[in-house]
């Protein structure tokens, strides 16, 4: 299997809560959100943001979405209005996620750039 950045196969969005940071997951392809399941927990996600989040991980699931939605507790500084960090709304915390890098099936990298593709030209 090719190992390749979460990007590939997905996109995000993220933002704030307070002190946690909100990052959705969402597949590029249908066939994709199994995948993510069960190859996003939230150790996976603690452990690749884990110089940002400094309190628990929460993941909501978005099935008719095909997306994973995370909680990053205690990832903010404080929160917006007190925290001393560049990015006190966590707005560039989906991208740090996205540069994660995994082992994905030939087939489900090659749906996501089938599904980009598409998008690219309508």
């Amino acid at each position: 299997m090719p190992e390749v950045h979460l990007l590939r196969i997905a996109h995000g969005r993220s933002g704030d809560k307070g002190d946690a940071s909100n990052v959705g997951i969402i597949a590029r392809h249908p066939d994709i959100y199994p995948f993510l399941k069960e190859k996003l927990t939230t150790d996976v996600v603690k452990d690749h943001m884990k110089h940002i989040c400094k309190g628990k991980v929460e993941r909501f699931e978005l099935p008719n979405l095909g997306a994973l939605n995370f909680l990053l507790h205690e990832s903010l500084g404080g929160g917006g209005t007190v925290s001393l960090k560049l990015d006190a709304q966590g707005k560039t915390h989906a991208s740090m996620l996205l540069r994660m890098k995994l082992d994905v099936p030939q087939e489900l990298i090659d749906k996501a750039d089938q599904t980009r593709e598409e998008e690219h030209i309508s």
